[in-house]
């Protein structure tokens, strides 16, 4: 059974179009990712589903209720945990889930056993009584997500759950992320702008670019998807020739020029490189380094979309900017 059902979901805001005609499901216990860059409409998606915003067009189903007509009860069935912090940092963990659970209707028997149970779950017991101003970011992460189950939601959305947090921080949220998600069972939408988060937590990702869906999959079949491994050349020199020469080469399935590096895909491409280095000194061209990997789902974005996800991000900055000054020529 799908705990999430969306079919054709639009949103627009002032004739910018931020989520374009998106259709997906999501199973019980399933963990999905939405994967894109700063702008992508991951956020604004989250926030439909949610029933933070009305949709302009389409539907959605959460837990079973649609997100237009039965928003309170959607919101009795989901949790999120939000980009921003949202905690009161002058009470302490428990209180603050105390706070959450009274909001819920939970009787104080019930409460206290809901927060002792969630407190464990992300490994809070011992600081359920120091302020959270005293919490390292990560402790208020994993706060987050355990006010986010206090009521035990059947669907948690959790948006950008690790933005800001340190490389080993990131990880053990990843770790508690995953833990719950097996133990409790609860279905989790995710989303990131991490490749490698995307990769390590979800059963299946959503590539979102302009609002759209770009490709949707397992991350290893979108991955094994690209046909190989990926050959990066630095070359010095007019490639031109080059180029078409590889372009007729059957067992190079696909090639991208971003400035001076070229980058390949095929299969065995650790047996293919002196046949490249020989080639590209052939046509007059240097080959300065040479860098062999298995694909990732940088790989599979800059496949999908023609940028990488960094310089999907820079464009969308420029646009926002862009759209920023308008407005506020408007008001002037």
């Amino acid at each position: 059974m799908d705990a999430i059902r969306v079919e054709g979901l639009v949103k627009t805001f002032d004739g910018f179009t931020a989520v374009d005609r998106v259709s997906f499901a999501v199973a019980e216990g399933e963990l999905f990712g939405l994967l894109g860059p700063n702008g992508a409409g991951k956020t604004t998606t989250i926030n439909m589903l949610a029933t933070l915003l009305r949709p302009t067009a389409g539907s959605a189903v959460v837990a079973g209720f649609d997100v237009a007509r039965d928003r309170d009860a959607v919101r009795k069935s989901i949790g999120i945990v939000f980009q921003e912090p949202a905690l009161d940092g002058r009470l302490t963990g428990r209180e603050n889930l105390e706070f959450h659970t009274m909001m819920y209707g939970l009787g104080k028997a019930e409460r206290r056993r809901r927060i002792d149970e969630v407190l464990a779950l992300v490994e809070l017991t011992d600081k359920a009584g120091v302020l959270v101003d005293k919490y390292s970011g990560g402790m208020k992460r994993r706060l987050e997500i355990a006010r986010g189950l206090t009521h035990r939601p059947e669907v948690l959305f959790l948006d950008e759950p690790t933005l800001g947090l340190d490389a080993q921080t990131r990880r053990h949220i990843w770790d508690y992320v995953r833990k719950l998600n097996k133990e409790s069972g609860v279905t989790i939408i995710l989303t990131t702008h991490y490749m490698e988060e995307a990769d390590f937590l979800c059963d299946r990702v959503a590539i979102m670019d302009h609002g759209a869906f770009a490709a949707l999959d397992t991350p290893a079949r979108l991955k094994d998807a690209l046909g190989g491994d990926v050959v990066s050349l630095e070359l010095e020199g007019d490639a031109a020739a080059f180029l078409e020469a590889l372009g007729r080469e059957a067992w190079i399935k696909r090639s991208k020029l971003r400035e001076d590096v070229l980058s390949l895909t095929m299969e065995r491409g650790e047996r293919r490189i002196p046949d490249l280095v020989v080639m590209a000194g052939r046509h007059g061209v240097a080959v300065s380094c040479v860098n062999l990997r298995k694909p990732s789902l940088e790989d599979v974005f800059l496949h999908f979309t023609g940028r990488t996800i960094r310089e999907r991000e820079a464009t969308a900055g420029e646009r926002n900017r862009a759209r920023v000054m308008h407005h506020q020529r408007r008001r002037a």
